[in-house]
């Protein structure tokens, strides 16, 4: 299949926004939108809605979604509003008993605090793998640091696949080898990867794996995709509600009141996961993402960082090694920058970026161009030579 050029034209960013911070919040698509907006007038006939439409669209959902991450088992897949909802459904379910959870150091807080309070409440503890002090190979020795970390009385490694400030990469695969041969879960907070990054579930094999849905997923604010694993089957969910029980499609017979519930993982959806707005407008942007692909989407992304990012590197700008780090998600660096200014040189030119840390933290796409880098590089290497 052939390289992605450029899918501007199916956005609706203005042509003079250089908008390179997906990581903070995708710009929609127009189909999306459409969609958003038809969903949202469909209310206004309520007879126009069906028993069919509360489980028809979940279900495509659920089969979208399983190619995008190479899932065999669509009824493992549930809708979630967000990612501490879907992390409250794993701590739920884990007694930690004086065991450890393994985190990142500076990992985001939808994957912390729930840990946190696990830990206080079942008297376990919570082990930060800071990152190395040094740029040297710094996301190789950090990874060799989080295996380092595992160990037998390591019950958990709640961890991401693309750090969310810097986009550093975690070795997954070498990590879920890890957590078997001790007996740990392995817990993956996918939000800053999974849509613009490949990930493979049959590979990777995580006991859960929840994403926001708002960011690389391309889909609205409030609603996120979770898959919970067999160690999940017998569960408790953090609610209950109807629709997550057997035979719950019959209407007529919903007060023969059922115990058992839908099969797989489906007892962990949210409440009104049926969302007539936000489903169709998700299921719309995962559509998009399977014809574009992941491994496709981070090769476009490397073809307009690359020679930008060189340039940067040889002022003295420090970004990771490209092993180490993705393609649509980093972090640059420079001993002397003045941050400030840079904020402010930016804001004049409609550079839009975060600032994570010590990182500015750059997330461009496919509605970019290496202009839109080359901009952004200019006022970086100004600002250098300017404080200098």
């Amino acid at each position: 299949m052939q390289n992605l050029a450029t899918q501007a034209d199916k956005f609706e960013l203005p042509g003079n926004i250089h908008y390179l911070n997906g990581a903070f919040m995708s710009p929609q698509l127009k189909s999306v939108t459409a969609i958003g907006l038809e969903s949202v007038q469909k209310k206004a006939l309520p007879f126009n809605t069906s028993i069919d439409d509360f489980f028809n669209d979940t279900e495509k959902i659920r089969r979208e979604y399983s190619k995008l991450i190479n899932n065999k088992e669509p009824n493992r897949i549930v809708l979630i509003p967000s990612v501490s909802y879907g992390m409250a459904n794993v701590t739920h379910n884990i007694e930690l008993k004086g065991r450890e959870v393994v985190v990142a150091g500076e990992q985001f807080p939808s994957n912390v605090y729930p840990w946190m309070s696990a830990a206080k409440q079942q008297g376990g503890e919570l082990k930060i793998v800071d990152p190395p002090q040094t740029t040297e190979q710094r996301g190789e020795k950090w990874n060799q640091l989080i295996l380092e970390a595992i160990n037998e009385n390591t019950a958990v490694l709640a961890i991401s696949q693309v750090h969310w400030a810097d986009g550093t990469k975690f070795d997954l695969v070498a990590m879920r080898k890890r957590t078997k041969e001790v007996g740990a879960l392995l817990i993956i907070d996918g939000t800053q990867s999974v849509g613009a990054h490949p990930f493979d579930l049959e590979e990777i094999q995580p006991d859960a794996l929840i994403c926001a849905g708002y960011k690389w997923l391309l889909g609205p604010y409030g609603l996120g995709m979770a898959y919970y694993g067999e160690y999940f089957d017998n569960a408790m969910p953090i609610e209950e509600n109807w629709i997550n029980r057997l035979n719950s499609e019959d209407f007529s017979g919903l007060i023969e009141y059922e115990e058992t519930y839908q099969p797989g993982a489906l007892r962990f959806e949210m409440g009104e996961h049926s969302s007539f707005v936000l489903v169709p407008m998700l299921l719309e942007s995962l559509k998009q993402l399977n014809e574009w692909q992941p491994d496709r989407i981070q090769t476009y992304c490397k073809s307009i960082v690359d020679d930008p990012l060189q340039r940067l590197q040889e002022a003295g700008f420090w970004v990771e090694d490209e092993a180490w780090r993705a393609n649509h998600l980093f972090g640059i660096r420079h001993a002397e920058m003045p941050i400030e200014k840079i904020k402010a040189a930016f804001a004049e030119r409609n550079i839009f970026v975060s600032y994570r840390g010590s990182a500015i933290r750059v997330a461009p796409y496919v509605h970019n161009t290496i202009e839109d880098l080359n901009v952004m590089t200019e006022v970086l290497l100004e600002s250098i030579i300017h404080h200098a």
